[in-house]
């Protein structure tokens, strides 16, 4: 059974960049042509005669939108993370985030469907702004949350499939076997199992919200620590910053690679890259 989720963990993750985008694809093609199928049977059944292509421009131009904007979403899930969503100060920022989204969402459905209305010979009406835009931004919150939501326990799911890693602490009894400030391995649980991940494996580590990812053999380990607070409990001669995000393993790196913009991409002898900013890009000359 373990082994067996580890082959199919693996197999998802060749195919996670695909999976992901498409899983939104899916769900906007679905929901739009339901939706525009089911609106035109209302309007028939009330008496209305709209003709199914105007019905389906509605449907298509909200929802080509709002799928649009699911990056836009979930990296505002990243910058403040799903689980203090529910603080003060991260409610009131999402809040402010989701009418920026509702305004953005509404004003290039109202244009695409001009476009469309133009292109038949006809002209599109969205109505009185100031009564309509309250109601669609009573929509859009909830899909604004909805996205967040989901995106945050699709993470959950994936955090848990992979393994999560936590710092070993002090034993109950006796000595360290290994120091504690300093790290030699980290504790990782990964599908109901425990064991040791050496430190020298982890290629680099990457800030995520309040966690960083240790990534190490094409998986990422999430640990609960800023970057500043992993950075001063690993051994400097192997880890260096190199970025507002990343620290990397100088045993992995291959070359450094200089940009147009002054900043430069670490090569690791796995295949992986890692930006370099300017500002960390001559340390790490130095160290290498």
């Amino acid at each position: 059974m373990h082994i067996a989720s580890t082959d199919l963990l693996q197999r998802y993750q060749r195919w996670r960049r695909v999976a992901e985008p498409g899983f939104w694809i899916m769900l906007t093609l679905l929901q739009a042509s339901v939706n525009s199928w089911l609106v035109w049977l209302d309007l028939r059944r009330t008496g209305v005669n709209t003709p199914f292509w105007e019905v389906a421009v509605w449907e298509w131009s909200s929802n080509l939108v709002l799928l649009a904007l699911v990056p836009v979403v979930v990296l505002a899930g990243q910058y403040r993370p799903l689980h203090l969503v529910f603080q003060r100060q991260n409610l009131r920022w999402h809040l402010a985030a989701s009418v920026v989204y509702s305004l953005v969402h509404v004003a290039a459905m109202v244009a695409l469907r001009k476009l469309a209305y133009w292109s038949q010979g006809s002209d599109y009406d969205f109505g009185n702004w100031w009564r309509e835009l309250p109601y669609e931004y009573l929509k859009d919150v909830r899909a604004y949350f909805l996205v967040l939501l989901a995106v945050g326990f699709y993470q959950l799911l994936l955090m848990r499939w992979q393994g999560e890693a936590t710092l070993l602490g002090e034993p109950d009894e006796g000595p360290a076997v290994e120091p504690v400030e300093q790290p030699e391995r980290f504790l990782v649980r990964k599908l109901g199992k425990d064991f040791l991940l050496p430190a020298g494996d982890i290629e680099w580590i990457q800030a995520w919200g309040n966690y960083v990812n240790l990534h190490v053999r094409g998986h990422d380990y999430p640990l609960r620590s800023t970057m500043a607070a992993i950075e001063r409990r690993l051994d400097g001669k192997r880890f260096v910053r190199v970025h507002r995000s990343y620290i990397v393993n100088l045993d992995f790196v291959q070359a450094i690679a200089p940009l147009e913009s002054g900043d430069a991409r670490a090569v690791l002898t796995t295949g992986g890259e890692v930006p370099v900013s300017r500002r960390y890009r001559d340390g790490l000359k130095s160290s290498c």
